[in-house]
């Protein structure tokens, strides 16, 4: 996810994956033996973004999850667990104790897909031409504090970095630090299209209609050495327009398992009908939704403004009554089930109230009603993020204070403009890059910040941030993660609306679904396999 302009489907979660048996209620794949994976994420190339699988471009959870089975990385986050543990690397640790100096070993034979062998200067060639390229709103801000990387030898890499950070083995778990073949990719452009060469689990093959991603088929990559165990052979990503498709293909057995895209209502109907041979599981989630501002434009420039939009917003109403429950309220940036989580927003806001929020205004000497336009896009979001706009127009007109406006972009507009600082007030979701509170932090801060955000302030980025980063033992810095969410509560430079749930509903056949997403929400696609039915 993001970091990124996190593909959130906006229904009930970012990350769509539909495990599919097309054309058969056993399961039988449409490609062969194959197992199919259906999904209604928007994967495309523009004239503004042309290569949507390159890793110096790619910083969305649908991108990824294709990326993450397809390239290596030095790490890779385990099936359970919070660490990363070494997959084209045999070894990697940090050399010093201020966590400046990381090194790794490579497993030793390592090639790519085509052939050609994985050495440690391809490792280098990867960071560096990311760092070259350095495409905007892409990964690069998850290894901008790289000084210098350097190959010792066939199998040694050497990390330099500009500051401590303990959790740089993150960053290398994610497709933003995908090792490449330096034969086969420029070393200063992007790779236009849908075409890509790694060393990962599966190799790749996609079809494309007006420059989007409509089918990629993953088959097992004999060549590859690393951590995971596959499970399968082959299995098949289909994109569907719409997620009634493929509830419609559940219903009659010819999907085998829908993961995350279910508007609220279906999950809603699944929960509350009897279906023998269809089971719903509900978790947590890591998801996050909020609203974002230019702090620049004329109509939120004003602190306050932006305190009284905090102090109306209902999220108790958006969650009831807009997403049937499928999502709960977020009082913060952190969301609960992580680390430093603290309800900032909650404990400065408490519940709703327009005499409060009237008092904000008047004291700041604030003329209104405030007019402003909310902007979204449902083509990226779904369709329930107009509902939820509605909603929130709807709460700010209601108290008197605001005359508030909606407007919905199409995807390819939406986010290069917000990017421009186009839009005053907008929405968007994010999903962490990696599980840990700094990735729910750092990104929305300081130069180079992945909202392009003009907002500043010195003492998240020039203190907290980088004291939170010395932290090995990631418990001490939960202090400095909860002023970092006091100060935001304050400023609100960001508006935090809810958090969302995980649904999967699986019918008979289809193995490991409970591990095929991982916490950052990328695709496991290895962990599917057939087994018997109940």
């Amino acid at each position: 996810m993001n970091r990124k302009a996190m593909v959130l489907p906006a229904m009930v979660g970012l990350l769509t994956s539909v495990l599919a048996g097309c054309g058969d209620a056993d399961g039988a794949g449409s490609d062969g033996d194959s197992i199919v994976v259906g999904s209604n994420d928007l994967i495309e190339a523009t004239d503004g973004a042309p290569a949507p699988l390159d890793p110096a471009q790619a910083y969305d959870v649908g991108a990824w999850s294709l990326m993450h089975n397809v390239f290596q990385t030095l790490l890779r986050m385990p099936r359970s667990g919070n660490q990363p543990v070494p997959d084209a690397a045999q070894t990697c640790g940090f050399q010093d104790k201020q966590s400046e100096q990381f090194r790794c070993t490579l497993r030793s034979g390592l090639t790519f897909a085509n052939g050609n062998a994985l050495t440690a200067q391809d490792v280098v060639f990867s960071f560096q031409r990311t760092q070259a390229i350095d495409y905007k709103n892409g990964p690069l801000s998850l290894t901008s504090n790289i000084d210098k990387v350097e190959a010792a030898g066939e199998l040694e890499v050497v990390f330099h970095l500009k500051s401590p950070d303990a959790t740089f083995p993150h960053k290398l778990a994610t497709p933003a630090a995908a090792l490449l073949d330096s034969d086969d990719y420029a070393k200063d452009k992007l790779r236009s299209g849908f075409d890509v060469t790694g060393s990962g689990p599966y190799t790749l093959r996609t079809e494309t209609r007006d420059r989007r991603l409509t089918k990629a088929v993953f088959t097992k990559n004999p060549k590859y050495q690393g951590a995971v165990e596959v499970r399968n052979s082959k299995v098949e990503l289909k994109f569907f327009a719409e997620a009634k498709d493929m509830q419609k293909a559940l219903d009659k057995g010819e999907v085998s398992t829908v993961n995350r895209t279910l508007a609220p209502e279906q999950v809603v109907r699944l929960r509350d009908t009897n279906q023998s041979d269809v089971k719903l599981t509900e978790s947590s989630g890591q998801e996050i939704r909020y609203l974002a501002f230019n702090t620049d434009d004329s109509s939120v420039r004003s602190k306050a403004v932006r305190q009284a939009m905090a102090q109306l917003v209902d999220r108790q109403a958006l969650t009831r009554d807009v997403y049937r429950r499928t999502t709960v309220p977020l009082y913060s940036l952190v969301p609960t089930g992580t680390s430093a989580h603290t309800n900032s927003f909650y404990n400065s806001y408490g519940e709703p109230s327009v005499s409060k929020a009237k008092k904000i205004l008047r004291d700041a000497d604030i003329t209104t009603p405030v007019e402003v336009t909310l902007s979204y896009s449902s083509e990226h979001y779904g369709t329930v993020t107009t509902k939820e706009f509605q909603a929130l127009r709807q709460q700010l007109n209601d108290s008197g204070l605001f005359k508030a406006k909606i407007q919905d972009i199409p995807w390819g507009t939406y986010r290069p403009a917000a990017a421009e600082g186009k839009y005053a007030v907008y929405g968007m979701g994010w999903y962490p890059d990696f599980p840990d509170p700094d990735n729910y932090v750092a990104p929305f801060f300081g130069p180079g910040n992945f909202l392009n955000s003009p907002y500043r302030n010195s003492t998240i980025e020039n203190v907290l941030i980088p004291r939170t980063r010395q932290q090995g033992q990631r418990t001490l810095a939960v202090r400095d993660f909860q002023h970092v969410q006091n100060i935001v509560a304050d400023e609100v430079p960001v508006l935090p609306l809810w958090q969302g749930k995980q649904y999967v509903a699986t019918r008979d056949g289809i193995t490991g679904a409970e591990w095929s997403v991982d916490d950052a929400g990328k695709l496991r696609l290895w962990e599917l396999g057939r087994g018997v039915k109940d």
